[in-house]
């Protein structure tokens, strides 16, 4: 990587215009389930590989304590978590850090469908 290159850039920056295409096309205002289909869809058209609903185990000395549910996991390498709330929660980027722990990913995305479109590019 670069010096002052982004972890995953290229991906990043795809994933980030498939978010701004989906919100110019459908707008604020639906359910978190029909923008990941959005997403989905516009991810796998620009040529991604895209998994959703991925269960993710949660470690603790060994054995297995919870599980996480990832709404979009792109080319096994960025998770993305989509909020459609009025206003994003302090909460979310501090669980989609938790979702990078579990997986072992360097960076995910959080995009927020709300009156004004809002991404966070995490690192974990």
């Amino acid at each position: 990587m670069a010096p002052g290159e982004l972890v995953h850039e290229r991906l990043t920056h795809s994933a980030i215009g498939a978010f701004y295409t989906v919100y110019n096309t459908l707008e604020h205002g639906y359910l978190e389930q029909t923008y990941v289909g959005a997403l989905a869809v516009e991810l796998r058209e620009r040529g991604h590989v895209v998994e959703r609903e991925v269960s993710v185990r949660v470690w603790y000395k060994g054995h297995v304590v919870g599980w996480h549910r990832l709404d979009l996991l792109v080319d096994q390498t960025l998770v993305v978590e989509v909020k459609s709330t009025p206003t994003l929660h302090p909460s979310a980027q501090r669980q989609l850090l938790n979702y990078l722990a579990a997986t072992r990913l360097e960076v995910g995305l959080l995009l927020h469908f709300g009156a004004k479109p809002r991404f966070y590019r995490v690192v974990g």
